[in-house]
């Protein structure tokens, strides 16, 4: 990728059809933390007659999905057009630094004369350019109307009542439901669609309530500004635009990459003058795949804008391609690391679990606060888990899982091992591994080392593709990351990778071996090769030798090494060595006292959250969360 590729040609040129009224205004209609549950996805508790109507004017997208099972990730791939793991903005509250030449979309829309406003939610993850500079308004009171006579607008309505803290709090859930009429009251006892992984008590299906009823209190709001456009006579030259930042926020739902993370609804209402860019026509479906890094080059296509070639986005109107395979990236959740990454096409979805010795349900401070989640601990200590509910309170995760949407829509029946999806499994395997080369996966760096290099390489994007070829460096890391977990049979491999001249490759090398802790312990060279590494430059290099080193049973080298990476400058490297040290459990007893005089670090209130769990843990006291 070199810059001379992001010169653009700004100015109309106006989609064949347009009106006279001049370029098309768009209205972007967002909500949170939602799947599609809609009367027009034939969802049949559903109550919301004003997006179903909008889908019999409009086209109804049925194979939509984000780029990321949380918001802040997936908004800065959907405002950048480009992966949140490329440009380093995968991590859920980071703050990534973009190349200069890379602009949010809608700055395109204003350089051609658009007027942009978005009310309200930004969370895309960098301080510049700033949202100021992004749009012409960004604020409670940001519309529309509040632009120049004749000025076309490109705006954005974001919808936060139907967020998780909606579900999770009654005093959220209540305000944002007061005017729902009984007809529009939802029966807990009448649900028959709970997930299988659900406990089916009360208290979950009084989630499953709330998450119906905010959507409706939704499709309200989302109704009154289709209103509004109508009646001021703008309706006829807008698209409408109907989207969802992922799944439903409910566990393995949100923060995961199966479908009730990343399945998202999109309803589009094209004007007459974009007819002639759809395929489909009024109250069809259209079931090509898409991408939520796909809008920004759609946008920019249907309002006769140059797409960047930058854009790591396609557009999904006009044209004879289509997607083969969507594609999703899981990083740090709050307090916790667990890098997944996923493909899917029309029917399979591929996981790859780069860290599977970890359990799907880390502790992480936010999603603990849920009444369901609560449930769901409340079963395991009763020892009270079905079939389905019992894969996903595993300690440990396989490498990889492969399920057929088709006739398993719940994903809870693992593929990988079965002989007869061997052609299936080797095809979305392989289409994952092309994508993390192409994108360069930034995801598979440690976040203490992107830390170090991102200032000198100008951004985060430029640490992997800077103005030297970075091509074999990316091949390096996303194959030693993916030997990591491989096996035995790559134990030579890793301990040839810890003497690597890149500090990546050497971090996944000794979490390699620290994977394979109980299998190569006693082999020749891994002891004397992880202790050396002990003295590495990289935080993230000594943190995951210190860890293998405790896993092989070698505390009295590991942990001072752990404890030592606890009070340094490099806050990211923090909080990695606490959730080392957590993860080692009853091992880790030793460190206490240093854990504890973690629970003090102004700087970042992750590492205090994880090692506050540590601590109690180890003390055998409920955890409080600071």
């Amino acid at each position: 990728m070199r810059k001379a590729l992001f010169v653009l040609v700004l100015g109309f040129v106006f989609p064949t059809g347009t009106s006279a009224g001049g370029p098309p205004n768009i209205l972007w209609i967002s909500a949170e933390d939602i799947s599609p549950h809609f009367g027009s996805y034939r969802d049949p508790y559903a109550i919301t007659p004003n997006l179903d109507a909008l889908a019999q004017q409009g086209v109804r997208y049925s194979n939509v999905y984000t780029t990321a099972g949380v918001c802040a990730p997936c908004r800065s791939g959907i405002i950048t057009g480009m992966y949140q793991n490329s440009i380093g903005t995968h991590h859920m509250r980071c703050d990534a630094t973009l190349p200069g030449w890379l602009k949010p979309f809608p700055m395109y829309f204003r350089e051609a004369g658009y007027y942009c406003t978005n009310n309200t939610k930004t969370d895309y993850q960098f301080d510049k350019p700033s949202p100021r500079e992004i749009w012409d308004d960004t604020s409670a009171t940001a519309h529309w109307k509040n632009r120049k006579q004749g000025q076309p607008f490109f705006a954005i309505f974001n919808f936060t009542g139907c967020h998780e803290s909606g579900i999770e709090s009654k005093e959220k859930y209540d305000e944002v439901t007061k005017d729902l009429t009984a007809g529009q009251r939802q029966d807990p006892t009448a649900f028959k669609n709970l997930p299988p992984y659900y406990p089916d008590t009360p208290v979950v299906r009084e989630d499953w309530k709330r998450n119906y009823e905010l959507i409706t209190a939704m499709d309200t709001w989302a109704g009154n500004l289709i209103a509004e456009l109508k009646e001021s006579g703008e309706w006829e030259n807008t698209l409408v635009m109907f989207w969802s930042d992922h799944g439903v926020g409910l566990p393995r739902a949100k923060r995961w990459l199966y479908d009730s993370g990343t399945h998202i609804p999109l309803i589009i209402r094209f004007p007459e003058s974009l007819r002639s860019f759809s395929s489909h026509g009024p109250g069809q479906v259209n079931d090509r795949l898409v991408n939520s890094v796909d809008f920004a080059p759609t946008m920019l296509q249907l309002s006769g804008l140059s797409v960047p070639d930058y854009m790591q986005g396609e557009s999904f109107v006009r044209g004879d391609r289509e997607r083969a395979f969507v594609y999703g990236a899981r990083d740090r959740m709050d307090e916790r690391y667990d890098i997944i990454r996923a493909v899917r096409n029309r029917r399979f979805r591929y996981i790859r679990n780069f860290e599977p010795l970890k359990p799907y349900y880390q502790y992480m401070n936010t999603p603990e606060k849920g009444a369901t989640m609560q449930e769901i601990r409340k079963a395991e200590k009763a020892g009270n888990l079905n079939e389905a509910m019992s894969l996903f309170s595993a300690r440990r995760k396989p490498v990889e899982e492969l399920y057929d949407l088709k006739n398993d829509p719940h994903e809870i029946n693992n593929l990988a091992g079965d002989p007869a999806q061997e052609e299936v499994l080797a095809e979305l395997r392989a289409a994952l591994t092309e994508w993390q080369m192409k994108v360069g996966d930034l995801g598979l760096m440690p976040e203490s080392e992107i830390l170090r290099r991102e200032k000198a390489a100008g951004s985060a994007f430029g640490i992997l593709h800077g103005d030297r070829d970075q091509g074999a460096l990316i091949a390096n890391l996303t194959t030693t990351a993916t030997k990591a977990s491989g096996g035995a049979g790559f134990v030579s491999d890793l301990l040839e990778g810890l003497g690597h001249a890149d500090a990546t490759v050497r971090y996944w090398s000794a979490t390699g071996l620290g994977n394979l802790a109980d299998e190569v312990k006693e082999a020749v060279g891994v002891h004397a090769a992880l202790s050396h590494a002990l003295k590495d430059e990289s935080p993230a290099v000594v943190i995951a030798s210190a860890r293998a080193l405790c896993r092989m049973d070698r505390t009295a080298e590991g942990l001072p090494a752990l404890e030592k990476h606890l009070t340094g400058d490099n806050k990211w490297a923090r909080l990695e060595a606490i959730v080392v040290l957590d993860e080692l459990d009853e091992v880790a007893r030793p460190s206490l006292a240093a854990m504890q005089s973690a629970l003090i670090d102004p700087s970042n209130k992750y590492v205090v959250r994880a090692a506050n769990k540590a601590v109690n843990d180890l003390l055998g006291t409920d955890n409080q969360v600071p």
